[in-house]
């Protein structure tokens, strides 16, 4: 079979199945992680990203390739997440300029729509970084163009432009020397192949297996609670009431009495409410279920082991703030806005104490999305906002929200917790948008972040060999100590950031960690740190179990 003209309705089936393909080796994808901190989240942030795209493909009947390559390049726009996400998200659009008004292309115009996906990507990013996702693009759509040449059929075409992204792929490590030394492909890299493989697929008739091993029940939690308000008709319609999230840590002692099995686990807590999501692993099962009485479903899982990880919300506060926000005249347009990323109830306070107007609900393993960051820049009704991303993988999704913006909006680009709360304490609303901007920039660079977390495998990195559930002790996103015990690693953590120029400690402490842990740690750095002051808050994130902020 030979195929010399590409329409609107053959790249349709590329994008989806190139979506799907991605879809179903997203966690592989994530697990390439050069850190070893359970934040990988590459795999996932291009997985929605060009989930968002192939929506909007699917709502375009279109048989011309350019009509579907703008559907595809507005999904990927709005849907956008990450560093990764966002990148894609530029190859796309400048792929469908350079089929601009083309009802079908042949092999060159594919090899043109691939080379302007590079241009346009290489121009989004600041400082580009050889060795990424931006190399496999950069190499293959040079095969693109030189095979274009003489190549007509666009499915030889297209593995060539495969082959040669595999083989980029392989190189990412000799060019860039931490990928190296952990011994990992490009995450980013990976992603834009596995797509590729999915355009190739189409073209062929292939049809890719569906791994159901690769479904995530975090992403599924996330689509349960974007269900709208008005799936119940009052408040009082919730038949269960606490939304209850948990985790178990199997213990030997008990499985050997209550031997654990999936099936039977999750039919004996489906008796108790719904809405009920169940995976496990040889190590600890994970549950997302809405009930009546928590504390029944927490029982049944302290048969298998301790439980971590709880959260529970009260679903019918939330709906009366919902629906009763729905009802409430329009804020009243400010002149300044400030709209932050966090995540944690203790830290989305914090900013809102701090003066911030809206704190996106986000950070590791759960990037907000452009579209997110502009509904918050929408929702702000200000004159000017100023966007305080918190992590440097939301960074290039906030500069593009702000791109898109109707008002004039500046990022100020806070790679961290301590980052973004240093940026708004210098916030002066009698000050323009520029002068703020600059102001807040210098002082989130005199702030030192440490961050606390646990490894999800071995490996080393700087020289450092780390064994997978010891602790980590990151200053400013580097691993500097490791330990098997948390407490240590806090102590070691503590020698690298403070100096004897420091005078102010701020512990934020996340889920995990209790009030008599944070006083003992008190007590130590008082001892220990005679001239430092200590200011301590209950940051209740996920991942890391302390953040310290020095000054």
């Amino acid at each position: 079979m030979t195929l010399e003209k590409l329409d609107g309705a053959l790249f349709s089936k590329m994008v989806l199945t190139g979506a799907l393909h991605l879809t179903n080796n997203a966690k592989k994808i994530d697990a390439l992680n050069v850190f070893p901190v359970p934040d990988g989240d590459t795999g996932t942030n291009m997985n929605l990203s060009l989930t968002s795209g192939a929506n909007e493909v699917k709502k375009n009947n279109s048989e011309s390739i350019s009509d579907v390559a703008n559907a595809l390049a507005k999904g990927l726009l709005m849907g956008a997440r990450g560093n990764s996400g966002v990148i894609l998200s530029q190859i796309f659009r400048g792929f469908a300029k350079g089929i601009q008004d083309q009802a079908t292309i042949t092999t060159e115009g594919l090899a043109q729509a691939f080379d302007h996906g590079v241009q346009t990507a290489y121009k989004a990013v600041m400082k580009p970084v050889e060795g990424t996702i931006l190399t496999v693009a950069k190499d293959s759509a040079a095969e693109a163009v030189k095979q274009a040449k003489h190549e007509k059929d666009i499915i030889i075409l297209m593995e060539k432009v495969l082959n040669e992204a595999k083989a980029s792929l392989k190189r990412t490590p000799s060019l860039l020397p931490v990928l190296k030394e952990v011994g990992v492909v490009d995450s980013g890299g990976q992603g834009l192949v596995t797509i590729y493989e999915g355009f190739l697929a189409s073209l062929k008739g292939e049809e890719l297996p569906e791994d159901i091993d690769t479904i995530d029940i975090d992403d599924m939690i996330h689509a349960e609670h974007h269900k709208t308000a008005q799936d119940f008709m009052n408040t009082a319609d919730i038949e269960f009431g606490y939304c209850t999230e948990f985790m178990v840590k199997f213990d030997e002692e008990k499985l050997k009495q209550h031997p654990f099995d999936e099936i039977a686990f999750r039919n004996q807590l489906s008796e108790h409410g719904d809405s009920l999501l169940v995976v496990s692993d040889d190590e600890v099962v994970k549950v997302h279920i809405h009930v009546e009485y928590p504390g029944n479903v927490l029982t049944i899982g302290q048969n298998y082991g301790s439980l971590i990880n709880m959260k529970i919300e009260n679903m019918r506060e939330q709906h009366s703030a919902i629906v009763g926000s729905e009802h409430q005249a329009p804020k009243e347009k400010v002149d300044f806005a400030i709209v932050t990323v966090a995540m944690g109830s203790g830290l989305k306070s914090l900013f809102e104490s701090l003066g911030a107007t809206i704190v996106i609900e986000g950070g590791q393993t759960m990037n907000p999305s452009t579209q997110d960051i502009s509904d918050a820049i929408k929702e702000a009704n200000a004159n000017k906002v100023i966007v305080l991303p918190n992590n440097k993988n939301i960074v290039m999704a906030a500069e593009q929200a702000a791109e898109l913006a109707e008002v004039d909006v500046a990022v100020v680009p806070t790679k961290t917790i301590p980052q973004g709360i240093s940026a708004l304490l210098a916030f002066h609303p009698e000050n323009g948008l520029d002068d703020n901007k600059q102001q807040m920039e210098l002082a989130s660079q005199h702030v030192k972040t440490g961050q606390v977390t646990y490894a999800v495998r071995d490996t080393k990195i700087d020289g450092i060999n780390i064994e997978k559930d010891h602790f980590m002790g990151l200053v400013d996103g580097k691993i500097k100590v490791t330990s098997p015990t948390k407490d240590q690693t806090v102590k070691d953590l503590l020698k690298e950031l403070i100096t004897k120029d420091d005078e102010i400690l701020t512990i934020l402490y996340g889920e995990d960690v209790d009030e008599k842990s944070v006083k003992e740690l008190e007590k130590y750095i008082e001892e220990t740190y005679e001239d430092i002051e200590i200011e301590t808050h209950s940051g209740n994130q996920p991942i890391y179990s302390y953040i310290f902020s020095v000054e």
